[in-house]
């Protein structure tokens, strides 16, 4: 069955952006010209998602605004015969068709996804983390939907973390069955590095079959209260196989502080009418 929709928890406080996530989401703080968001939602649309399901929250509206059309701002851009300018807002606006949920409280991962439970039926789904921002030639997730149609088994992405930051991810214990594939016999939620069962930390992209609904109905909370997705991973692991794919590209953590400066450096220095002046500069720095 093709993939046809995906999932955006994009609910969170991004409270390791503070103070200038206060009043605007963390999901819209730029890289470079363009929101973090966008960059997410147009890696789905170039692996042929047609529906995106926002799971956002309180003071997410910003997000909502920036993929539809402006009115205001396209009569004055036609009025200025800033043509290029308006082309590339009324794009925005025309990318894929949007839905929005509200996820009321922070409840996990997990719950955000259970939101669109009703939306996404008996069909397999993606579902994309705008916090990680990834460089590939081919989109991961049509990376996924690739391994997806080899096995008809949810795929979840991973990468090799080094074993001192590997408490900060889910971590899978698995068997290699072909080149970067492998069956996942368990999963792990930040588990000490003594005590992690590989250097494979699941990264926030996947396919998921619609069990997981159920399976994540049937998961305990957390000792914060919040449904963890890794868990209900577990649950889903009793009752199919799920794959796991090392995927092919650069990933940034633009979560934290220092990913997302990361990712803004490099993907500026990619930009042909940015890249060669602004790699000037850095190499003139003298601090």
């Amino acid at each position: 069955m093709k993939i046809k929709k995906a999932v955006f928890p994009v609910a969170g406080l991004g409270t390791r952006f503070l103070p200038a996530t206060k009043a605007s989401p963390k999901e819209m703080l730029p890289l470079v010209d363009k929101p973090m968001i966008q960059y997410v939602v147009e890696e789905a649309i170039d692996a042929g998602i047609e529906e995106i399901i926002m799971i956002t929250g309180r003071g997410k509206n910003a997000i909502e605004d920036h993929f539809d059309i402006s009115f205001e701002l396209e009569h004055a851009l036609k009025g200025k015969n800033q043509n290029k300018l308006l082309e590339e807002v009324r794009e925005i606006s025309n990318l894929v068709d949007f839905c929005y949920i509200r996820q009321k409280e922070p409840l996990g991962l997990g719950h955000a996804i259970l939101r669109a439970k009703d939306l996404i039926g008996d069909e397999p789904f993606a579902v994309l983390l705008g916090d990680d921002i990834i460089y590939s030639d081919v989109p991961v997730i049509k990376q996924l939907i690739k391994i997806y149609d080899k096995y008809n088994t949810s795929v979840i992405a991973v990468e090799k973390v080094d074993k001192r930051e590997i408490s900060n991810y889910g971590v899978i214990e698995h068997k290699k069955i072909d080149d970067r594939v492998y069956q996942i016999l368990d999963l792990v939620e930040k588990p000490p590095p003594s005590e992690a069962p590989s250097d494979l930390a699941i990264i926030g992209r996947y396919i998921l079959t619609p069990q997981i609904f159920s399976a994540l109905e049937n998961t305990e909370t957390d000792k914060s209260g919040e449904i963890q997705l890794t868990y209900g991973l577990r649950h889903l692991l009793e009752r199919q196989v799920i794959h796991a794919y090392q995927f092919e590209g650069r990933r940034y953590d633009a979560g934290n502080k220092l990913g997302f400066l990361k990712a803004t450096v490099e993907f500026a220095l990619r930009r042909p009418d940015l890249g060669s002046e602004f790699r000037e500069y850095l190499k003139s720095l003298e601090l």
